[in-house]
């Protein structure tokens, strides 16, 4: 399940510290520079230790994303790092800006974004500290914002809510790891933890894993275009599937701690794998529609004109 967040995510967000001489480099979304191909949406653990790193500052229509971008090169290739509750995780799975994220990244450039993500397991094979690349997602939020289009006739098609380039990608790349091939995502409010009954509801409807960021993550970056790929790193069984204790804040933190080696050597190993000139379907799913907006960032050949 998603790291649940503290109390501080009500808060005004502070400036970050800066990685780069200078202090983080403000751009203004939609001013047409490339400056990564490539994005991470998970916590700092995940880039902490890169060389050149530069730190820049995006604003969005949609307010600031949940902290600055860093951009480093890896294995040749300029990746974009979002934490995406924000450094100090002060934004809790119901209040991240997931408009303005997606909307910060497709804006520098990117057509690529991996999500790595904490989830429950929802079968007692999945325990703590197995990974699982889903293929399906069953939406159980409410109230989040879900779309870019307000107005319009703008029906993307999300009947496969994942890459398949960048599934592929990660299943050539795990080496040693065991990565379950495919599952179904449940995505829930949050911030609470499901009860027994609700996660046996889960379970019952074909829910392999649960998770409360991978929506409207997802969906909006399809309404973007962008390639997305989502590597699930389960902390716990959920309520459901184990019959001791609840979910606990204490152990999903463990357990991600534990994996966090493990997960990052997975991702710098894909970022150095993706094809990034990949003609998949997610590139085109905004082809024939009418667009009420002009979506950010530099066009790329393949894309139907107005992207």
């Amino acid at each position: 399940m998603t790291v649940p967040a503290d109390s501080t995510a009500v808060n005004p967000p502070r400036p970050a510290d800066s990685a780069a001489a200078g202090g983080s480099r403000p751009v203004q979304a939609g001013d047409g520079s490339r400056l990564a191909d490539i994005a991470v949406i998970g916590g700092s653990g995940l880039y902490a230790l890169l060389d050149d790193a530069s730190e820049h500052t995006v604003s969005t229509p949609f307010g600031p994303p949940s902290d600055v971008v860093t951009i480093a090169t890896v294995a040749g290739r300029r990746v974009a790092f979002l934490p995406r509750h924000g450094r100090d995780h002060r934004y809790p799975p119901h209040r991240i800006p997931y408009l303005a994220n997606l909307w910060a990244l497709r804006s520098l450039g990117v057509r690529q974004v991996l999500a790595p993500c904490a989830v429950g397991g929802l079968r007692p094979e999945l325990g703590p500290g197995s990974f699982v690349l889903p293929d399906q997602l069953i939406d159980r939020t409410s109230g989040r914002q879900q779309t870019y289009y307000d107005t319009g006739a703008v029906h993307v098609n999300f009947a496969d809510p994942y890459c398949p380039t960048g599934r592929r990608t990660v299943l050539s790349r795990a080496g040693d790891l065991t990565v379950a091939d495919g599952g179904t995502m449940v995505v829930v409010e949050g911030p609470r933890f499901s009860t027994r009954a609700e996660s046996r509801s889960y379970a019952a409807m074909g829910g392999t894993i649960i998770n409360m960021t991978g929506q409207p993550e997802a969906v909006l970056a399809r309404e973007l275009a962008l390639c997305y790929t989502s590597i699930a790193l389960v902390t716990d069984l959920d309520a459901g599937v184990e019959g001791d204790h609840g979910v606990t804040h204490e152990e999903v933190f463990r357990v991600f701690g534990e994996n966090t080696g493990r997960l990052r050597r997975l991702l710098l190993d894909v970022v150095a794998a993706l094809p990034l000139d990949a003609d998949c379907p997610c590139r085109h799913a905004l082809d024939g529609l009418a667009l009420p907006i002009t979506i950010p960032g530099p066009r790329d050949p393949a894309e139907a004109p107005g992207h």
